[in-house]
């Protein structure tokens, strides 16, 4: 990356993770401090939890569609702004009422597909994926930070003052947007970050990643819920106090990291990501079963979760890659915006629907539901097709190639690891599916419909 693009990535990476940060930080306190909001009861409870996945899962394409208008900083800087008003709300809220429309607030500020869309257009298609893995590096620690300091600044702050403070990180974000975050002179339309009408009935019809959607819908469900769980077990039928969690998940969060990382190292390296896939999910679905006995000792509980976000740490780095190796030419942004939808309404989902269950049936209550989730998940996993082992290849075109794109396409389709092309009309690119063990990128400089040194 040159140093625009590398500004530009680690800005958005950071906004990214201040507003996720402020989303997570209560999920390992809000069922303890809840019970002195007026009119709390487990399902509101859960309700507000999950509240944010509902709006977020909603206003995704709208916000992505209205940056393509008004500019892209310009939304951002209004999700920013919800953002911020939805924390206040919830921090000032005396009844679970009103935290419920804060969350809700606070998720219609839905600025993922705007940051995706205006990731595409400060950097170039060969520095896209780095910068989209950043993304999700970024995501990924902000979520095993919350549960340590969602903990700290609530024994200090209470909570409250966890919303305050999220309402800051929506205002440091939004200064860094307006102060380092450079605006684009135009708008990219790119396949891989941008959804795409055309290719929307194609992702919702492929059987592949329908299974996956369902997988990361099925992940967030059984993560929100267990949350409304854990943290009153720890503190109620283990003895630890809540200023006391933070250590807990600490340990718990960072070698359950250090362990997963092999794994990935074997699914991608070796190509078992589907045996690695399925028997992350089988984990996730045993340290679920488990959790019915973690009253039974503080290291008992330990051990449980360690297995649990060991499994759930490897399903989320691995999903997305799945994603995007499985998705068609040219339709990875849609693949993923479809994903990420799947994935703010399992949040939802998990809190409205957890929330209900504990008040039916207490923690069993929570508990077996989630596993029978966890099994349907793992039959369709076990029995999906072997993940293909490609990645998306974006080649530029010289506009001579126009007038001749079906000759083009099969000249593509001939070359070795070459599994699927779509070239899209008056774009001048081409989209390729490829196995980088056959394909051979020097044998493009034969070809005199490419624009070589672009590619």
């Amino acid at each position: 990356m040159n140093a625009l693009e590398k500004r530009s990535v680690t800005a958005l990476a950071s906004v990214y993770a201040m507003r996720m940060l402020g989303l997570f930080m209560v999920l390992p306190v809000f069922v303890l401090l809840a019970d002195d909001l007026h009119a709390a009861t487990p399902a509101l409870i859960g309700l507000a939890i999950g509240g944010y996945g509902l709006s977020q899962a909603l206003l995704q394409v709208p916000f992505g569609l209205l940056s393509d208008r008004v500019g892209r900083k310009r939304m951002i800087y209004i999700g920013l702004v919800l953002f911020a008003a939805g924390s206040l709300v919830a921090a000032g809220a005396e009844s679970i009422y009103g935290v419920i429309a804060g969350r809700v607030l606070q998720g219609a500020g839905a600025i993922a597909s705007v940051l995706m869309a205006l990731l595409s257009d400060l950097t170039r298609e060969e520095e896209r994926t780095k910068a989209m893995a950043t993304i999700g590096i970024s995501i990924g620690l902000s979520f095993s930070v919350s549960l340590v300091l969602g903990p700290l600044l609530a024994s200090v702050f209470g909570l409250s003052g966890i919303f305050y403070i999220t309402a800051a990180l929506a205002l440091l974000a939004l200064v860094i947007v307006y102060r380092v975050v450079p605006t684009p002179h135009h708008h990219q339309s790119s396949a891989d970050t941008r959804p795409a009408k055309a290719m929307l009935g194609q992702v919702l019809t492929d059987t592949r990643l329908l299974r996956l959607d369902f997988g990361i819908f099925a992940l967030h469900l059984v993560l929100t819920a267990i949350f409304l769980v854990v943290p009153v077990l720890l503190q109620d039928e283990l003895g630890l106090p809540s200023q006391s969690h933070w250590w807990f998940y600490l340990t718990v969060m960072v070698t359950s990291f250090f362990a997963m990382v092999p794994f990935i190292i074997i699914g991608e390296k070796k190509r078992r990501m589907k045996p690695v896939l399925s028997g992350a999910i089988g984990l996730l679905t045993l340290a679920t079963a488990g959790l019915s006995v973690a009253s039974t000792g503080l290291g008992v509980a330990w051990g449980i979760l360690f297995l649990f976000f060991m499994a759930f740490n490897l399903l989320e780095a691995s999903l997305p890659s799945l994603i995007s190796k499985e998705s068609p030419a040219a339709s990875k942004g849609t693949a993923m915006g479809v994903y990420s939808t799947s994935q703010f309404l399992g949040a939802f989902a998990g809190g409205a629907l957890g929330g209900l269950l504990l008040a039916q049936g207490g923690l069993m209550g929570v508990l077996w539901p989630m596993v029978l989730i966890l099994v349907i998940w793992l039959a369709l996993a076990l029995t999906m097709p072997t993940p293909s082992y490609t990645t998306s290849f974006v080649l530029k075109l010289r506009e001579t190639a126009r007038d001749r794109v079906e000759a083009v396409d099969q000249a593509l389709r001939n070359l070795p690891g070459v599994q699927d092309v779509v070239i899209l009309e008056g774009t001048d690119t081409a989209y390729l599916k490829v196995d980088r063990s056959q394909f051979e990128e020097d044998c493009l400089a034969d070809f005199d419909f490419v624009r070589q040194g672009t590619s």
